[in-house]
């Protein structure tokens, strides 16, 4: 049987929110490890833009989306997710919200995020002052998980785990004032889905891939 292939960068946010959807969903893929510096031509062949993840489904019939490519990561999260939802993040919260709350995070947010992790490629502006640009965003997280466990719900949703790397990411620019910051349910929110079983599978080290390599499965046996 012919299974979905997966072109991911384990490090990448985009390609790690659409890992944790295909884990949680059970999709079965043959994952294939990019360095960015070094494109396979097989992946740029059917994607041009060469950014991952790229999902390039079976011609054989098992999907009705069969031989399609999906090279935008949130596309991938609600297509596995649109296979099988076992823990009801589609349904989880209201759709408007959640396409608003990635919205901002993949605008706003993450150019803040981007100007706050290489300053110096920005001088126009110090590292403080991103990481300020930043922090409203960061203020409607905490204000969201007031309410329970998710952003949006009282249990993660599609917005979590398609906002939880780009998190993850910003604490990492600098942990000590991430820790001292007074987010204090954003933090735990964080810890938690960083000491989570599906994100320490997802993130499981793999060598580049090469034609004629061997097929690698993902996700792995422990997911």
């Amino acid at each position: 049987m012919s299974l979905p292939i997966l072109y991911s960068f384990r490090r990448c946010p985009y390609a790690i929110r659409a890992r944790l959807a295909l884990a949680r969903a059970g999709i079965r893929c043959e994952l294939r490890e990019v360095v960015l510096r070094d494109k396979p031509a097989q992946m740029l062949a059917i994607s041009a833009k060469g950014t991952v993840p790229v999902l390039q489904l079976p011609d054989d019939g098992r999907f009705p989306e069969t031989g399609q490519v999906i090279a935008e990561s949130i596309d991938i999260m609600r297509w596995a997710l649109g296979q099988q939802d076992p823990g009801h993040w589609l349904s989880g919260a209201d759709a408007k919200a959640t396409a608003a709350l990635i919205s901002r995070n993949d605008g706003e947010f993450k150019w803040a995020l981007d100007r706050y992790k290489y300053a110096d490629r920005y001088p126009e502006r110090s590292a403080d002052e991103y990481r300020a640009m930043a922090e409203p965003f960061l203020q409607t997280l905490e204000d969201g998980l007031q309410q329970g466990a998710g952003l949006l719900s009282p249990g993660y949703s599609l917005a979590d785990a398609a906002i939880f790397p780009f998190i993850r990411q910003f604490a990492l620019v600098d942990p000590v004032w991430f820790e001292a910051c007074g987010y204090a349910a954003l933090k735990q929110w964080l810890s938690d889905w960083l000491a989570s079983e599906l994100f320490i599978g997802v993130m499981r080290k793999y060598p580049q891939w090469s034609l004629g390599d061997g097929v690698t499965l993902f996700p792995g046996d422990s997911l």
